[in-house]
């Protein structure tokens, strides 16, 4: 198989056959992220012969553990979704060929790689299979997402979601506890709220920021521009965003960045899990949350 670096996958995703197709990022410019720093490179797009090759070395593992494979194949990289119509279509019919079996073709999405995609080309790529994405929106905060740079706004994120909406797309949003600062999380919160309340995402996945030393971020901190929420208060925001989710969705905290794992269905779950999120505020201390934030892993 032609993997390079890390690859990394939405926890849901376990199940799914994993098939680089492209490497790195093509924005790279989030202030916080430093999931791609090991690459010598940017962004780089799979050979369609490597990606034919690795095809038939899965089909063969298929033909010899069945139950191992599901009906899912998840393209690895940091936007997939990001390559052209026409490159896209060629991967799915690649997919069918050797994998008939497979249903759904997901990956990871930037708001601005659906922009570049025509109305009818979305309906073409849902088609061929294209379905459940994943789409790391972080916030909805207008002045978080200027300042860490993640090149859109929150009225990109409701018209491009509107119009995976209208395609037939299904989509899972990452959400980023923290990304809006200090005395802000409240805010970054409940503008995320407004967002997803405008649109229909299948799963909301909650991560929490870490700043590493090698990030753009640190850097901003360092210089006295960008001051870091306290422990608690990412779980106070994360309580605010449960608690102004208004559709149903599924919500998970489940990655390593959460100290605690939480994950429930809203609106059904939405009193078990803000009272889990007092519980933690009430009896855990600052201490203790930074404790396991210094400790962690690089992720």
């Amino acid at each position: 198989m032609h993997y390079t670096g890390t690859i990394w996958r939405p926890p849901y995703e376990a199940p799914s056959l994993l098939l680089e197709v492209t490497a790195g990022c093509t924005h790279h410019r989030c202030k916080f992220c430093t999931l791609y720093e090991e690459l010598p490179f940017k962004f780089r797009m799979s050979p369609l012969a490597d990606i034919e090759e690795d095809l038939i070395e899965l089909k063969g593992q298929s033909e010899l553990w069945p139950d191992c494979h599901g009906r899912r194949v998840f393209l690895t990289g940091a936007n997939p979704f990001v390559l052209k119509y026409g490159r896209l279509m060629k991967i799915a019919s690649l997919i069918h060929r050797y994998h008939p079996a497979i249903e759904t073709i997901g990956c990871f999405a930037r708001v601005t790689d659906v922009t570049a995609k025509t109305d009818k080309e979305l309906l073409n790529l849902r088609l061929a299979g294209y379905d459940g994405i994943t789409i790391g929106i972080e916030t909805g905060d207008d002045e978080a997402l200027t300042f860490m740079d993640k090149g859109y706004l929150a009225s990109d994120i409701i018209r491009q979601c509107s119009r995976l909406d209208e395609a037939g797309i299904s989509y899972n949003f990452f959400y980023l506890t923290g990304i809006s600062g200090a005395g802000r999380g409240n805010i970054g919160a409940k503008a995320t709220a407004e967002v997803c309340n405008q649109l229909h995402p299948v799963r909301i996945g909650a991560n929490m920021l870490t700043v590493y030393s090698e990030s753009g971020l640190y850097q901003e901190i360092q210089k006295g521009n960008w001051k870091e929420e306290g422990e608690l208060e990412k779980y106070m925001e994360l309580r605010t965003l449960v608690k102004k989710l208004k559709i149903p969705v599924y919500f998970g905290a489940l990655g390593a960045s959460n100290a605690f794992q939480l994950q429930g269905i809203l609106p059904r779950d939405k009193e078990k899990l803000l009272y889990t999120l007092d519980r933690i505020t009430e009896t855990v201390s600052e201490e203790e949350l930074q404790r396991y934030r210094r400790d962690l892993p690089h992720l």
